[in-house]
């Protein structure tokens, strides 16, 4: 059997058991597991006498693959990304961040739901967990909407919507698993990340605004806060500028020569001018427990998911399907935007049914290549490209799109994850009620990604700017 056979037999029984309810950390790391040793033993030609030698040759491999990848220093991000996140909480900015944006953008139409996601993306600045942004502002924002009149419904969507926001807006745990698997760097994809995320923010207002002078009922506005009440709220928020700063420093120097060290240190420094924050704000020990912990947790369950499925890529690059499905991928009678689309609507039908860093680890390995064969190759400049792309500029461009798309499957029925978060925290919002509230949001996702494809500049031209694209 040739080694492409047994990639396409494993790999579909593999999506098999994720469709069945296998933790996609398990079902990779199981398909590449069993992946090598078919691999090795058909290389034997299947004697039973070397079975047992094909097994102790991928039992070597499935224990060094992982570390070597899991080792490496910019994967400490994720970590460092999520405590940011949590602290920030317990220091009380996100009550601090929903404030100000209350007192200064409420009073248009729909202006508490406009000023919760412009809330939600000032949190995304400081959290890399769409997850946890979701459940932060469900407690928040959730109540004081339904106050003044909100339909729960939309409500509930306004929050979960707006919680995807931190898949993009650096810092993202997200973009940083993107750039471990594709092997870019790390910084980069982080400095793409602002506009996309911001334009995403503006879409989201743009679209409730909307609603808003359409249907009367959805959500009226705020008003009668002073300039001095609008300007007393700035300070308490003012640390996360501090952090942005601080990341985008150590990315990159706007004052020229080199940047003040690495991404993995500015998230530290970050993470401890939240923590300094934090305590000053009055938390105790046990929030600080409980926030070690929730990073903890979650970072396990991110490292469990990349250790599966590196075996499963290490297995993929044996078989040699990435290289296979690119030539496919070229050889279709079709134009390359075309091709991208229909990869970009495989995403959102897989997403119904995966969580966001699992679909994108599992997919990554095999699309990524094929994207970037498609674009013209490693080596292509923008003029010769597809896409109008260099090579690199094609490696952040695709990525951000691919992020967003993850952003898609959070609030995509029926695994959408930030939806059943909501209705978890909110025992008056049913799950049925926050998809239900979500749907006019699909609309703004897929003007965005849309938007997106047409013009890579969105995307691009903060790197470029910044003489990294």
């Amino acid at each position: 059997m040739e080694p492409i056979e047994i990639g396409l037999w494993v790999s579909g029984g593999m999506l098999v058991f994720v469709l069945l309810g296998m933790r996609v950390a398990f079902a990779a790391g199981m398909a590449g597991f069993v992946g090598l040793v078919w691999l090795r033993w058909n290389g034997f030609d299947y004697d039973p006498e070397r079975f047992w030698k094909a097994v102790q040759i991928s039992v070597k491999i499935a224990g060094l693959t992982p570390h070597s990848k899991v080792s490496a220093q910019v994967l400490s991000l994720i970590p460092v990304f999520i405590l940011i996140g949590y602290l920030a909480y317990h220091a009380k900015l996100t009550i601090a961040l929903f404030e100000a944006a209350k007192r200064w953008i409420a009073w248009v139409p729909g202006g508490l739901a406009v000023s919760t996601v412009f809330a939600t993306a000032g949190f995304a600045a400081v959290s890399g967990a769409s997850v946890a942004t979701a459940a932060v502002f469900a407690r928040i924002a959730i109540p004081e909407m339904l106050k003044i009149g909100y339909n729960k419904s939309f409500a509930a969507g306004v929050v979960a919507a707006g919680g995807t926001l931190a898949s993009l807006i650096p810092p993202s745990a997200i973009l940083v698993i993107y750039a471990i698997i594709v092997e870019q760097d790390v910084g980069k994809l982080l400095l793409a990340g602002f506009i996309p995320g911001a334009f995403s923010a503006v879409v989201y207002a743009i679209l409730i605004i909307g609603l808003a002078v359409v249907f009367k009922n959805i959500g009226p506005p705020v008003r009668g806060f002073t300039w001095r009440e609008r300007f007393e709220c700035l300070p308490a928020a003012a640390p996360i500028v501090i952090v942005v700063l601080t990341i985008v420093l150590f990315v990159y120097n706007p004052f020229g020569g080199d940047a003040w060290g690495t991404p993995t240190e500015g998230g530290a420094i970050g993470a401890f001018v939240v923590f300094l924050m934090a305590l000053y704000r009055g938390m105790r020990w046990n929030e600080l427990k409980s926030a070690l912990l929730e990073t903890a947790k979650l970072s396990v369950m991110i490292f469990t998911i990349i250790w599966g499925v590196l075996l499963y890529v290490r297995f993929l690059g044996f078989a040699d399907l990435p290289s296979a499905f690119s030539d496919w991928i070229t050889s279709l009678d079709q134009s390359p935007m075309m091709t991208l689309v229909l990869i970009l609507l495989a995403y959102a039908v897989l997403g119904m049914f995966m969580d966001a860093i699992g679909m994108l680890l599992l997919t990554l390995p095999v699309v990524y290549p094929a994207v970037i064969a498609l674009n013209g190759g490693d080596a292509v400049t923008a003029a010769d490209s597809a896409f109008g792309v260099s090579s690199v500029g094609c490696s952040i461009w695709f990525g951000i799109i691919v992020v967003k798309m993850a952003e898609f499957c959070l609030i995509t029925p029926p695994i959408g994850l930030n939806c059943f978060v909501v209705a978890g925290v909110r025992p008056e919002c049913s799950v049925q009620d926050v998809f239900r509230g979500v749907m006019p949001f699909f609309i703004a996702d897929a003007l965005t990604i849309a938007a997106l494809v047409a013009m890579p500049g969105i995307v691009l031209w903060l790197p470029i700017l910044m003489g990294l694209g």
